[in-house]
């Protein structure tokens, strides 16, 4: 077993589940506190859909900006991420040791290199879109439109 692998040790606890008989105190009240626990949620629903695969959300992330805007740096993909460069790096490499990346020179300045998602990287990108895109219209649908509409909003608006 390599390092980072895990010994299966059964289904996991939902994360996000509240502990029955629990009390949070105040925790509710906090809106930190009630984000995170959405994404945990969100983590969840995205698990259920890419079972099986090889993916993470930072690795989708990376795989969908790279697919939306072929030709962009290293740099730039780590500042959408969020990430350090080594961080950035890190992802690439990842995409590129399973074929689904490639760095290419950019002809704009030859020190530096693009990305681009290889064929088998726009096809995968293809099949997660479908998985995810149909696990989180199950996931919102606990939401009516106008609020997941509002929900939306609100979030840029915090996160911007």
């Amino acid at each position: 077993m390599t390092k980072h692998a895990r010994k299966s040790r059964g289904p996991r606890p939902r994360m996000s589940a509240r502990v029955p008989g629990l009390s949070y105190g105040d925790l509710d009240k906090h809106l930190g506190y009630l984000l995170r626990r959405a994404q945990l949620a969100g983590f969840e629903a995205f698990q259920r859909a890419t079972e099986g695969e090889d993916i993470t959300p930072p690795r989708y992330t990376a795989l969908t900006i790279v697919g939306a805007n072929p030709g962009l740096s290293q740099s730039a993909l780590g500042a959408a991420l969020g990430t350090a460069r080594s961080g950035a790096m890190m992802l690439v490499n990842w995409l590129e040791r399973r074929g689904l990346a490639e760095r290419r020179n950019r002809a704009d300045d030859r020190r530096s290199w693009g990305l681009y998602l290889t064929r088998r990287g726009e096809a995968k990108l293809r099949a997660y879109n479908r998985r995810v895109r149909a696990n989180d219209a199950a996931f919102a649908a606990r939401l009516t439109p106008g609020e997941r509409s509002a929900l939306r909003r609100l979030l840029g608006k915090l996160s911007d």
